[in-house]
């Protein structure tokens, strides 16, 4: 139990837990606000350019969206969370159609609209393991990974940025998209779940295109620190 004692109570109010009143005030500051609507901002403009410059077809938007507020000092299994006030982290999918009979093509088409310098698409061909997934499913060459490994389902672009998709040569079991989860209730500004088109399932879209693939971008963009550090990351 925190002293009384009134040099205490600074010390003693960054071991507490993050109140839920405080959560609510913090998420809803104009700089969360903004720095909110930057990142949902930029990750639907590069959606908009995947969808024009590649041969991937929009079917499908969802953003996942929710500030959480920081734990008690954490004495054992220490994994952070008790030294910010508030996080605020987005996630924001992109479900694309595409033709199963054309998977090389794709990605390659894929790799030359992010080989310009500045696009925001984060693959080209200086990216030597999505050239081996094409030549993969252009016939050029064994699994990508290794023999055994099977058939590749996903590129990364760092640590916010991932593309899946549907297998379609895996003998056996092949690894699918996997439906939409349930959005959980809204409560702006602490959760905001979106699904655009709400009536857009992925069997709906897989039916329709054949095959689909999945951009995902994830990240934190607001902080606060229970030291008074504010970190904005858009």
């Amino acid at each position: 139990m925190c002293s009384v004692v009134l040099l205490a109570v600074s010390a003693c109010s960054q071991n507490d837990a993050t109140s839920p009143k405080t959560v609510r005030k913090l998420a809803g500051s104009a700089e969360a606000v903004r720095a909110r609507e930057q990142m949902e901002q930029e990750y639907r403009k590069t959606i908009t350019h995947w969808d024009a410059h590649t041969a991937l077809t929009l079917g499908l938007v969802t953003v996942d969206d929710s500030c959480m507020g920081g734990r008690a000092k954490e004495l054992f299994f220490q994994d952070g969370d008790d030294r910010y006030k508030i996080r605020c982290a987005m996630q924001v999918d992109a479900y694309f159609g595409a033709d199963p009979r054309h998977v090389s093509d794709t990605i390659d088409g894929i790799l030359t609209a992010g080989d310009p310098d500045g696009s925001p698409i984060p693959f080209g061909h200086d990216f030597i393991y999505a050239t081996k997934v094409v030549d993969y499913y252009r016939g050029k060459t064994g699994d990508p990974q290794g023999p055994g490994t099977g058939e590749p389902n996903q590129l990364s672009g760092g640590p916010t940025v991932t593309l899946i998709w549907d297998q379609v040569r895996q003998k056996g079991k092949r690894e699918l998209i996997e439906e939409l989860p349930a959005c959980a209730p809204s409560d702006p500004p602490v959760h905001r779940c979106l699904r655009e088109p709400a009536s857009t399932s992925v069997t709906n879209m897989r039916r329709k295109y054949g095959m689909l693939f999945k951009l995902t971008f994830s990240g934190d963009y607001f902080n606060v620190y229970k030291d008074g550090q504010t970190v904005t990351h858009w």
